[in-house]
């Protein structure tokens, strides 16, 4: 499984080094314009005053013993040059550790928005940001909150279950992206988002520390990337992430600790000049040890990301 793994990143790498992309265009693992787990606040290629032609996007997380494989399928679609919408389906390949792996059994569904408050250089400023506010709905989700009590009810043999429960963020993202340095071009983004979904819905609904209801939190996220020439005009762009994420997850009150996700990806881009097709291929670190003796091994993972635009 693991070699099959490796020959179709590498197939994926081969392909792409064929095609040419903007890497501001790419989308992530939410279908958002974006890296790899963050968004940007640029939005998909629109022309001014119409609709864009879709961008899809396929990524894969191997996410470990407890959490198995994670999969998502995204649709992205730019209106004029300040909006973009989308849907995002997750599927879950179950992991195999006895206990842990079926509370995170299960996908669910995503809508996604995101408009263009200022666009990037605005003013005659060569030093304006692009700043774009969002929003994301995740629905369906049965991940830990529901699953746990299912689990439990079953085990006594009740055979009423807990609905599955629904999620989302708001969000204020601002990103530039800086070309005076000589040589080195690089990107910056940070944005901040209120938040009622542990690790993006994969651990399921955030908690407050105690078994009361989920309370909706603000948490900062970030990115930084720069970009190197690569031959026949191609660019890798080298770049890291960081997303706080709510302490707890619902139903175990404070009996386990989320840690702050991070990823670190390359972005191939063989032609600067755009074209459909782009690859990312990156390390995430989601949770390993949320509490003692509880280890998510879901550290240290490698992940991959697809996008092409119409």
């Amino acid at each position: 499984m693991n070699t099959k793994k490796l020959w179709i990143a590498f197939s994926l790498f081969v392909i792409t080094a064929f095609s040419q992309t903007s890497f501001a265009q790419g989308l992530n693992w939410e279908g958002q314009t974006g890296a790899l787990l963050t968004p940007f606040a640029y939005t998909a290629g629109a022309p001014a005053g119409k609709l864009g032609k879709p961008e899809v996007a396929f990524h894969f997380l191997d996410a470990g013993n407890v959490l198995g494989n994670e999969y998502q399928f995204s649709v992205t679609e730019g209106i004029g040059k300040r909006f973009e919408v989308g849907f995002t389906q997750s599927f879950n390949e179950a992991g195999d550790t006895a206990g842990l792996s079926p509370l995170f059994v299960g996908g669910f569904s995503a809508i996604h928005g995101k408009y263009a408050l200022v666009s990037e250089n605005s003013f005659k400023c060569k030093w304006v940001p692009a700043i774009a506010v969002g929003a994301i709905g995740r629905f369906g989700d049965s991940r830990v909150y529901t699953n746990a009590l299912n689990n439990a009810a079953a085990s006594l043999g009740n055979s009423s279950l807990t609905p599955t429960q629904n999620n989302g963020d708001f969000y204020i993202v601002a990103t530039k992206t800086v070309t005076q340095v000589k040589g080195l071009p690089f990107v910056l983004s940070i944005g901040d988002k209120l938040t009622d979904a542990s690790i993006m819905g994969i651990a399921g609904q955030a908690g407050n520390g105690t078994n009361a209801d989920v309370r909706w939190q603000g948490r900062l996220f970030g990115a930084a990337a720069f970009v190197v020439k690569g031959p026949a005009k191609s660019a890798l762009i080298f770049g890291a992430e960081a997303v706080q994420e709510p302490h707890y997850v619902q139903p175990l009150g404070n009996a386990a600790t989320i840690p702050t996700s991070l990823s670190y990806f390359v972005r191939v881009v063989p032609h600067l000049e755009g074209s459909p097709l782009q690859v990312d291929l990156g390390l995430v670190q989601a949770a390993g040890h949320i509490a003692p003796g509880v280890n998510l091994n879901a550290d240290a993972r490698v992940g991959m990301g697809v996008s092409y635009h119409f």
